[in-house]
């Protein structure tokens, strides 16, 4: 199954990955799934503090 999603390649420290690895494992999620609610949970927290940000999506 092919997705239209957009990719990002990430470099991350080795000990972190295997941190968020043993979190996603836990959470029932892969680590790409654990990565994205991690950073969704970070800008619903910014925009909290700072209001919304306005993006524009070109396709």
């Amino acid at each position: 199954m092919s997705s239209t999603l957009p990719k990002y390649t990430l470099r991350i420290n080795k000990i972190l990955l295997e941190k968020i690895k043993y979190i996603a494992e836990s959470e029932g999620r892969s680590a790409n799934k654990e990565i994205e609610q991690l950073i969704k949970k970070h800008i619903e927290d910014y925009e909290q503090r700072k209001g919304e940000i306005k993006v524009s999506i070109e396709e």
